[in-house]
């Protein structure tokens, strides 16, 4: 995040406010891009197919400003109705449509903080400021594991990363559901922002979509960023209670009610109904990930256990993280390293092509080897 800043023409808001700050985006294309999370395969064929069909000339008209032909894919994916999945323009702006909607600001009456990972999402403390919303972070074991039981107290609500990012750990579905029927007790809504849910494969870990019937204050974010190749797109859906979905409808259309555009509603509807392709892709990538994490761990590597498509890893001393970074780097490899405490010696790795990773071990090699 970057420091609050004063400017004469300013709001207080805006002055007050720390922004998240993404992974470096380079402009000439000569790095091994290992920092953000992308998928390392193109989207699904249909997906360009849906593009091609409807860049027609209804791009003069405004888009359905419900996203019906999207909401009904992922409604058939899941076996659930429309009136239960919301539409938006990448996980982070529904995440902030729904801290608007289910956290109450510090200054409405019994106002209680919200929880979140100590270590997790930098973008949910910028959210928090945003909306004035008062919250504590409670704190992840030595193995970057989270206490179930810390999230079943009285609190404004919960919000989860599952599986956790930076980490990579998850939560099985058992225990979220605990969670969720403690938050229920208390009136309050746990949000779970499952980015990677599609790279996990622990028994017992899962999405929670198909357990908010039984959950009515669960909601669960999906982004379309990672597991469906479609960053460059910036789409994602929600699922829950069709009230909690009204909730996110309500704080959205005080902004804008057109937020999705057409070219990107049929291609979100085209990778959603895409199983098969996307299936494929996404153990290709699963099984990178263990492959390169066996491979630095044999290197004296500290790694830990991912269910994501990245691999949280300390380098072997004397090397320290930010220098192994920045050797990288210098190298044409370009990685995750969050300067902030407990996890200032981790450097946090995005799986690319096998072709790409052959490349980075050899290079940590090297690089170990010459210290």
């Amino acid at each position: 995040m970057t420091a609050a800043v004063k400017w004469p023409y300013y709001s207080r808001l805006a002055s007050s406010l720390s922004p998240y700050v993404p992974g470096e985006q380079p402009k000439d294309g000569k790095f091994i891009k290992l920092n953000t999370n992308e998928n390392p395969y193109p989207p699904s064929p249909k997906v360009y197919e849906a593009i091609r069909n409807a860049a027609d000339g209804k791009l003069r008209l405004y888009p359905d400003p419900s996203s019906t032909a999207y909401r009904e894919a992922v409604a058939s994916r899941w076996n659930i109705s429309t009136e239960q999945v919301f539409a938006g323009n990448g996980s982070d702006e529904i995440l902030a449509f729904a801290f608007a909607a289910f956290f109450n600001s510090r200054n409405d009456e019994g106002a209680e903080p919200i929880l979140f990972p100590n270590i997790s999402y930098s973008f949910y403390p910028v959210y928090a400021a945003l909306w004035n919303i008062l919250y504590r972070t409670p704190e992840l074991d030595g193995e970057f594991q989270i206490n179930p039981a810390d999230y079943m107290q009285k609190c404004g609500g919960v919000i989860l990363a599952n599986p956790n990012a930076p980490t990579g750990r998850i939560l099985d579905v058992k225990a979220l559901g605990k969670i969720a029927e403690a938050q229920d007790k208390n009136g309050r809504v746990l949000i779970v922002d499952e980015a990677y849910i599609s790279f996990a494969d622990l028994p017992g870990a899962g999405s929670m979509i198909p357990c908010f019937n039984e959950h009515p204050n669960i909601l669960v974010i999906h982004t379309l960023s990672k597991d469906a190749s479609l960053a460059g797109m910036r789409t994602a859906y929600a699922a829950g209670s069709a009230e909690l979905i009204n909730g996110l409808c309500r704080v959205r259309d005080s902004f804008n009610s057109y937020t999705m555009d057409r070219l990107v509603q049929a291609a979100s509807a085209a990778a959603v109904s895409d199983t098969a392709y996307y299936d494929e892709i996404n153990a290709k990538v699963r099984r990178t990930r263990d492959r390169c994490a066996a491979a630095l761990g044999s290197l004296g590597f500290t790694v830990v256990p991912s269910q994501t498509n990245f691999i949280f890893v300390s380098p072997p001393s004397p090397v320290a993280a930010a220098e192994l970074f920045a050797e990288l780097r210098d190298r044409g490899i370009l990685v995750r390293h969050f300067n902030l405490p407990l996890i200032d010696n981790y450097l946090r790795i995005s799986m690319g092509t096998d072709d790409e990773m052959d490349i980075l071990i050899n290079a940590c090699r090297e690089i170990i080897a010459g210290h």
